[in-house]
C-alpha cells in the first residue's frame, strides 16, 4: 500500500472517529432535553389524576352532607371518571405515578422498573400473557389427562413417582410464570385483582412442596393414592374452566373496551367479565370446581390425620387447597355482587333518562 493509500485510509479513520464523537454528544443533549421535558410532563400528571381523586372526594362529600343532588353527583362522578379514564388507558398512563415494586418481581428480577414507557409496549405484554394462558390452558387439560388414562391403561391403577413430581415441577413454572406476568401487568396498570395473584402464590408454595412428597404405590396404592388422582381430576376442571374463560370472555372484553367500560390493559380473570348467557354456563363451572376443590383438600387432610398417608406434605397441601378453595369463592361472590349492583345502576340511569 503506497503513502496516498495509507493517508486516505487514515483520514477516513479520523473522520470516522469524529462522527462517533459529535453523535455521542447529540444523542446525549437529546436524551438531556427529552429528560427534562418527560419529568414536566409526570408533574403534569401526578397533579391533574391528584386533582381528579381530590374532586371525586369533594362531590362525595357533598353527597353526604345533602349538599349536592344525587343525579347531579352522578352527572360529575361519570365525568370525572371519564377524565381519568383518558389518562389511564391512553399515552399519558406511562407519566402517571409508578406502584412499589412489590417484593415478588424484587426477588426474581432485582430492582429493576418493569413499568413500560409506551402503550404499545404495554399492550404487547398483556397480549404475551393471554398467549401463555392459551398455551398452558390446553397443557392444564392434556397433563393430568394423559397420567389418569396411562394410570389405568399401562400403570395398573397405580401412578409412579416420577411422571407426577414432573407435572408438579410444571405447575411451579407455570404459576410462577403467571404470577410474574400478573405482577407486571399491574404495575403497567391492569385491574387484576389481588386475590388471583395470591392464589397463584399458594399454588406455587404448593407445587414445590408437592415436590417433596414422597408418592406411595404398592400395596394399597388405590388407596394410599386417592388424593393425587381426585387432584388430577381437580386440575382437568380447572382447565375446561380456563379453556371456558379464554373463550367465551375475552370476546366480551373486547367489546367492552371498544363501549369505554374497561381499559386496554384490563385481562380476563376468574369471572370478572361475561354476558348473563355466558354466566350461566361459566359460574356453576366455577363453583363446582371451587367445591371440589375443598373437597381434594379436606380428604388429604382426612388421609393425614387417618394415618393413611403420614407426611406432613399431605396435610399442607390439604390445608392450602381448601384455603384456595375459600379465597376463590369468596372473591367470585364479591365480583357477581359488583356485576349485579352495577347492572341495577345502569338500569336505574337508563330509566331515568326514558323518563326525562
Amino acid at each position: 500500500m503506497d503513502e496516498s493509500e495509507t493517508g486516505r485510509v487514515e483520514g477516513e479513520v479520523k473522520r470516522v472517529v469524529e462522527q462517533a464523537k459529535e453523535l455521542q454528544d447529540s444523542t446525549a443533549a437529546f436524551i438531556a432535553k427529552i429528560s427534562g421535558e418527560e419529568q414536566s410532563v409526570r408533574q403534569r400528571a401526578a397533579a391533574l389524576d391528584s386533582s381528579i381523586r381530590r374532586l371525586r372526594s369533594s362531590i362525595r362529600s357533598l353527597l353526604e352532607h345533602k349538599l349536592l343532588d344525587q343525579k347531579l353527583f352522578d352527572k360529575l362522578d361519570e365525568e370525572l371518571l371519564r377524565a381519568r379514564f383518558i389518562i389511564t388507558d391512553g399515552e399519558a398512563s406511562s407519566f402517571l405515578p409508578s406502584k412499589a415494586q412489590v417484593g415478588f418481581l424484587r426477588m426474581f428480577l432485582g430492582p429493576i422498573d418493569v413499568r413500560a414507557s409506551k402503550k404499545d409496549i404495554q399492550l404487547k405484554v398483556k397480549e404475551e400473557y393471554n398467549s401463555y394462558r392459551d398455551k398452558t390452558a390446553l397443557l392444564f387439560l392434556v397433563f393430568p389427562s394423559t397420567l389418569l388414562m396411562l394410570r389405568s391403561w399401562f400403570w395398573n391403577g397405580c401412578l409412579p413417582a416420577f411422571p407426577v413430581q414432573l407435572y408438579q415441577a410444571w405447575l411451579l413454572f407455570l404459576y410462577t410464570g403467571l404470577a410474574l406476568r400478573e405482577n407486571i401487568l399491574r404495575a403497567n396498570g391492569s385491574d387484576i385483582r389481588p386475590w388471583w395473584i395470591y392464589h397463584h402464590y399458594c399454588a406455587m408454595v404448593m407445587a414445590l412442596v408437592s415436590l417433596t412428597w414422597d408418592i406411595k404405590g404398592q400395596p394399597n396404592c388405590a388407596q394410599k393414592q386417592r388424593g393425587v388422582q381426585l387432584f388430577l381430576q381437580w386440575a382437568i376442571m380447572q382447565g375446561v374452566a380456563m379453556l371456558l374463560q379464554n373463550r367465551y370472555q375475552r370476546q366480551r372484553l373486547y367489546t367492552r373496551i371498544a363501549l369505554g367500560k374497561a381499559k386496554r390493559m384490563d385481562v380476563v380473570w376468574g369471572e370478572t367479565a361475561g354476558v348473563d348467557g355466558q354466566l350461566w354456563l361459566l359460574c356453576p363451572v366455577l363453583f363446582i370446581m371451587q367445591g371440589f376443590e375443598a373437597y381434594v383438600g379436606m380428604l388429604l387432610l382426612k388421609t393425614a390425620i387417618a394415618g393413611v398417608v403420614s407426611e406432613w406434605q399431605v396435610m399442607f397441601c390439604g390445608m392450602l387447597l381448601v384455603l384456595m378453595a375459600v379465597g376463590n369463592f369468596v372473591n367470585t361472590v364479591q365480583t357477581l355482587m359488583t356485576k349485579s349492583r352495577f347492572k341495577a345502576k345502569m338500569k336505574k340511569s337508563k330509566s331515568k333518562q326514558e323518563l326525562n
